[in-house]
């Protein structure tokens, strides 16, 4: 079974058990990119369903669609936005037309599912049309940036509490180590002593400070275009629409959307996903630096720092018996790459607009979508698979703290800078301990003092000691 439908550019032949018209039909033969269909990106298909719903409610409200046929778009976009039809969303997430491709893919499925609840068929658009009812009062540049936002905001959340349990979870293991005195390294080389706790109760807070970050950009995407139209004059609206599908739109989607002050400026500038696009950089430059320490905290176990045992996740060597690799961290650093590449194709397409209209919007949210997306599952993953089962070699700590000549440094209250250097010499040549060489060969300070300063509370929370 098929059926005709038309366009201003000729007629196409479609199987008659798909909702998508023939806009989508020809996205299908245009874009062969990604290969990553819209219906993929649940929170997008969903957020577009939310503005045809909204869309069709002021419209009613506002006498410029007919009740009866407003009632069926708002109750096929209720079904779009439960997920019955993410099988009809097929359009590839990169594509030219600055998205039309995705608005009609929209338009036509749920123009279809409504005539299907009026009783009537696929494709008799007198009853219900894509263009004339579904997409009443609307253009592509504002309902696609619109639903854009929408998904991005929810798919944020999800990627916060991914970032909250991760830092959590390495805030767990800085209690369960804070009586485990270790190195603290500057330059990779040896500094002063501290606890492992101190050192995973940090990564907690860095991590942390990433959630306010979100939240900032969370409000900036708030701002929406609905009923700009196509350029943001409001052409074909009718008077009061842009402000009433917006009360509507935080109605059904639960968020706090505002109406940007300047339409014209709102549809053609993509300054917010600018500065989104940094966060997620900036958090997957913080993991990735975490997930160097934890592998450089690992390494070994004989011939590495071997402060902590990251658990065993595969066997790490086709050639090499015995070998495991911190796999984990290892995929997390590869995920922070792409999200620091996405970045420079976001920053690309934001730039890359000309006057009223950015076309480049398409791969934008590619970037921004499959970020978030890799993003989560990588905190995720890090936290299931590696942080929570990671131990710590405390007696092996502290035995490279003492014979450590970083811990000269302590001494410099008490005994000065040029005989501390001259200690830290004579070890460093000698291999004789810091201890031996202040203590009893030189006879610097007392055992007593020696004691008084390299308590465990004084090294890791050190207050200061003079003569």
């Amino acid at each position: 079974m098929a059926r005709i439908e038309h366009d201003f550019l000729g007629e196409k032949e479609l199987p008659d058990d798909v909702y998508y018209g023939i806009q989508t039909l020809r996205a299908l033969e245009n874009f062969h990119i990604t290969g990553i269909p819209i219906g993929k990106e649940r929170f997008f298909v969903q957020a577009l369903g939310y503005v045809k719903k909204a869309a069709a409610m002021a419209n009613r409200d506002l006498g410029a669609l007919d009740p009866v046929v407003a009632e069926h778009i708002i109750l096929a976009s209720d079904r779009v936005i439960n997920g019955d039809f993410d099988d009809q969303f097929l359009s590839d997430l990169i594509q030219g037309g600055a998205g039309t491709s995705v608005n009609m893919n929209a338009n036509e499925v749920i123009a279809n599912v409504a005539l299907d609840m009026m009783g009537k068929k696929k494709g008799e658009y007198k009853y219900c049309h894509p263009n004339n009812h579904v997409n009443c009062s609307q253009s592509t540049n504002d309902a696609y940036p619109t639903a854009f936002r929408i998904a991005l905001i929810n798919k944020l959340t999800a990627y916060s509490e991914s970032i909250k349990q991760l830092a959590e979870s390495f805030g767990v293991k800085g209690e369960e180590f804070k009586n485990v005195l270790k190195m603290g390294r500057t330059q990779l080389q040896d500094a002063v002593p501290m606890s492992l706790g101190d050192e995973f109760r940090a990564f907690a807070t860095n991590l942390n400070e990433e959630l306010s970050r979100i939240e900032d950009s969370k409000r900036l995407i708030s701002e929406i275009n609905m009923g700009a139209t196509a350029i943001g004059t409001g052409v074909n609206a009718p008077e009061g629409y842009a402000g009433l599908v917006t009360k509507y739109l935080r109605d059904v989607t639960g968020l706090e959307l505002v109406l940007a002050g300047d339409l014209i400026e709102a549809t053609y500038d993509t300054g917010a996903y600018v500065q989104l696009s940094g966060v997620l950089k900036r958090t997957a430059v913080k993991i990735s630096k975490i997930c160097n320490d934890l592998r450089l905290l690992s390494s070994g176990p004989r011939a590495g720092l071997n402060e902590i045992n990251l658990p065993p996740m595969q066997p790490g060597s086709s050639i090499m018996p015995g070998k495991v690799n911190p796999v984990i961290p290892e995929v997390v650093n590869q995920t922070a790459f792409y999200v620091i590449g996405a970045d420079l194709m976001v920053t690309l397409g934001a730039e890359g607009g000309q006057l009223q209209l950015n076309v480049m919007e398409p791969v934008i949210s590619m970037a921004l979508f499959t970020s978030i997306t890799y993003m989560t599952n990588a905190c995720n993953t890090l936290r299931e698979k590696c942080v929570v089962g990671i131990t710590a070699n405390a007696e092996h700590t502290r035995n490279m703290v003492m014979g450590s000549i970083g811990i000269v440094t302590q001494l410099n209250p008490i005994i000065g800078y040029e005989q501390s250097a001259a200690i830290a010499r004579e070890a460093l040549e000698t291999g004789k301990s810091v201890h031996d060489l202040a203590v009893k060969e030189k006879q610097l300070l007392t055992q007593e003092k020696w004691d008084e300063i390299f308590t465990f509370e004084n090294m890791i929370h050190p207050k200061f000691i003079n003569k």
